[in-house]
């Protein structure tokens, strides 16, 4: 982003609701266009939305688009707003964690699968929120409940925050193998990455596995167990027994 679009997303984000730069008042709101993109972006990817199409998308004119959005990239940082799941919802998720007697564990796990249910109903946005950009309302307040879930564990403020970007780095790297193993769209059939994988090497293994039998054996477990989620939920949990060694010794 530019120093203008950066800026003008600012405004749009986390300004008093837009009114039309110029001209007539058209009827449009900065929520419909932005669930216009979503819509395109859902059906198409990320790559499908152009200021051209969600005009189109609206039945307005391109210009009439302009006077609420300068242009794509504040497009994109209000879709990515309106995608991402609202934070509020996670709250009573959070609050059952607590209250069964789950401490942050229990509810840093809550928030990272909830963050990838996120990124399955919307595969995009893995590419939308990388790099450099302005974050809205929703995505600051996924972060802060998920670092409001480690606090009082003796961490600084910086371990607190790479504790965060480590979990949301592994929930990442698993929606994206399974976005590419389904072509740019969720997982297909509703599997995880291990259990696709057991499909599509299973002919191979059935004629060599005797030349890679720790793999066979490895991937008919995966097989047994149905797969689904099970690189996402096991990486997970050896994230926060890591986590919990370094919260123990801060204890200390």
């Amino acid at each position: 982003m530019t120093s203008e679009q950066w800026s003008a997303a600012v405004r749009l984000l986390w300004g008093p609701p837009a009114k039309p730069a110029r001209g007539p008042k058209r009827g449009l709101t900065l929520e419909g266009i932005a669930m216009a993109g979503v819509g395109i972006a859902d059906a198409e990817g990320l790559g499908g939305v152009s200021m051209q199409r969600v005009a189109a998308e609206l039945a307005v004119t391109k210009m009439a688009l302009y006077r609420y959005v300068p242009g794509k990239a504040e497009l994109v940082a209000l879709m990515v707003e309106a995608a991402l799941p609202d934070p509020a919802g996670l709250d009573a998720r959070l609050a059952a964690a607590a209250s069964a007697g789950g401490g942050w564990r229990e509810q840093l796990g809550v928030w990272a699968r909830g963050l990838y249910e996120g990124f399955r109903a919307h595969p995009w946005l893995l590419e939308a929120t990388v790099g450099a950009r302005v974050m809205g309302p929703r995505e600051l307040g996924w972060m802060e409940r998920a670092l409001a879930a480690l606090d009082g564990c003796g961490l600084s403020g910086a371990e607190a925050m790479d504790s965060v970007v480590l979990v949301a780095g592994h929930v990442r790297g698993i929606a994206e193998q399974e976005r590419a193993m389904a072509g740019g769209g969720g997982g297909a059939g509703g599997e995880g990455p291990d259990a696709q994988l057991v499909v599509m090497l299973g002919e191979v293994l059935r004629a060599r596995g005797d030349d890679y039998p720790a793999l066979a054996a490895a991937l008919g477990s995966v097989a047994e167990q149905g797969g689904q989620e099970q690189a996402l939920l096991y990486g997970l949990e050896r994230i926060l027994d890591g986590l919990g060694l370094l919260v123990e010794r801060r204890g200390r």
